[in-house]
């Protein structure tokens, strides 16, 4: 379709309304995705630091007490 000016190309042939309100509401949508997308993703990344971390906790615990009991069953 060719338009005579910019004007006749914002007005769409009388049916503007509906031709700009589908294209907001998709790039509405499409932001929407991206956005959300990028939230998901931080907060696993947050999720895997914080498991890393505890599980590093966790080894560090475990070791200190198989060295404490080594050392009280060789104290004894």
């Amino acid at each position: 379709m060719q338009f005579d000016s910019l004007q006749a190309f914002f007005a769409m042939g009388g049916y503007a309304l509906y031709v700009w309100l589908s294209f907001g509401v998709s790039l509405l949508a499409l932001v929407w995705v991206v956005a959300d997308s990028a939230s998901a993703h931080k907060k696993l990344l947050r999720n895997a630091r914080e498991e890393q971390a505890r599980q590093s906790r966790i080894a560090a615990a475990r070791k200190a007490q198989t060295v404490q009991s080594e050392s009280e069953q060789t104290g004894s």
